[in-house]
């Protein structure tokens, strides 16, 4: 009986754990396996977590060089201490997986470490460096999140030190003096931002026409213009054809998607950043009948595959590749299986990009309003009229409403500017409610705050912003 459970989970990433934490806490015998040595999936270890370290610690190093002096600190030239650097993020990865680990042990939640894979309905084989096990349950739940994704039609030999993907890139051992960024969209921007601070040229070559590319157009462009100006460069509509190792450093080679010359540059580190896939290598679907589309789990409303008792949340389903969706997923699921009513609201998913300024969104863009014949007005306002971002030196970007012309309901919000992945949670409630913009616009905001543009924006879908 010591392996027989109410719940498996197979992976522990933020889906995962979380599922698992609440699982526990409706009652169910609970255990999770997991395949690394710590806890926390790709978020906590290699992903979200040191990313967003990184990326603190070289907006500080560029604010002591760039932005201190304008506000009367003399500091001279910063110096960088590359290994303190690191450590930082190392440390930053301890502190959180170790926290998921006493998480685990609060709720009493055995934990399998090892390469988990589905025998049959109701049995899990774990694989590890002692051997196997098989854990018995009346319900499993696939959350193994997703991997890196290659670039479609090109063979690219991921080395992890002069050609990387995200794991690598968040791993170098110096400051490069060049590097190029293969796709861009979030995770690319970031990385790209991070490298760029501390001292690289950086280069984003991407396919679409436009970064970020399901976000808002306005907001995309606004943001490209941005890192322009921090020294990003940008060759958009590009079509990739090689990557290759050149010397000491790497090259790539591309042409214009609608025809034209090719081009190649080189760097000294190349990193492919053309998203995510889901990640269900050797867990078995095949042998259980677990139905995939395109590579994704495929799921009901209510997270439930077509085999009896096997669940799927989180990157290896369909929607957005995004940590915080694969926890509302994980704790849906654990009440699902409880007896309860689980719920997501997919249109109140907010999405952030976390480099200096920020970007974020929830909700409808523009493009996908006029797609659907949606009649909407549109409110906006800039952080250059907002008093406290004068006051900080943070005047770039805007806050962006979009609601719905017969109700007012807003249908999205984006926000392009310093602190935007805080501020846009005020917009994530407003609708989560069905909130109008008037809701917003008549609601009062502390004065001076930055969080004062987004009311503002509120107004102005209206016409009637008060400080523009």
């Amino acid at each position: 009986m010591a392996n027989k459970y109410d719940v498996v989970v197979i992976g522990s990433g933020p889906g995962g754990y979380v599922c698992a934490i609440k699982a526990a806490q409706l009652g169910l015998k609970t255990a999770i396996v997991e395949k690394r040595e710590t806890l926390g999936g790709t978020c906590l270890n290699i992903g979200c977590i040191p990313s967003k370290a990184l990326l603190h610690a070289s907006e500080m190093f560029h604010e002591a060089g760039h932005g201190l002096e304008k506000l009367g600190v003399s500091v001279g030239k910063p110096k960088l201490d590359f290994k303190a650097l690191m450590a930082h993020k190392d440390a930053t990865v301890k502190s959180n997986v170790d926290g998921v680990a006493f998480l685990m042990k609060k709720n009493k939640i055995d934990v399998h470490q090892g390469t988990g894979s589905i025998e049959a309905p109701g049995k899990v084989k774990v694989a590890g460096e002692k051997g196997e096990t098989t854990l018995e349950t009346s319900n499993i739940v696939i959350a193994t999140g997703s991997d890196v994704a290659g670039i479609p039609g090109v063979d690219v030999e991921i080395d992890e030190k002069v050609i990387v993907s995200s794991t690598g890139a968040l791993d170098l051992k110096k400051v490069p003096g060049s590097m190029i960024v293969v796709g861009g969209g979030v995770i690319g921007l970031e990385m790209g931002s991070v490298w760029s601070r501390l001292g690289a040229k950086v280069t984003v070559v991407e396919y679409l026409d436009t970064i970020l590319g399901g976000m808002d157009g306005e907001v995309s462009k606004q943001f490209q213009r941005l890192l322009k100006k921090q020294g990003m460069d940008f060759h958009l509509s590009a079509k990739v054809t090689a990557v290759e190792k050149s010397g000491k450093g790497a090259k790539v080679s591309f042409e214009p998607v609608k025809g034209g010359d090719a081009q190649t540059l080189e760097a000294d580190i190349v990193l492919i950043s053309t998203g995510r896939r889901p990640y269900t290598d050797a867990l078995g679907l095949d042998k259980v009948g677990v139905e995939t589309d395109r590579g994704k789990v495929k799921t009901d409303d209510h997270w439930r595959t077509n085999v009896e008792g096997i669940y799927a949340i989180g990157d290896v389903i369909a929607g957005p590749m995004l940590a915080h969706k694969a926890e509302d997923e994980g704790v849906a699921v654990a009440e699902t299986i409880a007896g309860q009513a689980g719920h997501v609201n997919y249109d109140v998913i907010p999405s952030v990009v976390y480099t200096q300024p920020e970007v974020a969104s929830v909700g409808k863009t523009e493009e996908e309003l006029k797609k659907a014949g949606v009649e909407y007005n549109s409110g906006k306002f800039n952080f250059s009229a907002n008093g406290r971002a004068r006051a900080m030196n943070q005047t770039d970007g805007f806050v962006k409403f979009l609601a719905d012309t017969k109700t007012d309901r807003v249908l999205g919000v984006h926000i392009v500017g310093f602190g935007a992945g805080e501020m846009i949670h005020e917009a994530a409630v407003l609708m989560e409610f069905g909130g109008s913009s008037e809701d917003l616009s008549r609601t009062c905001h502390a004065h001076p705050t930055m969080s004062e543009a987004v009311r503002e924006a509120a107004m102005a879908t209206a016409g009637k912003p008060i400080h523009s």
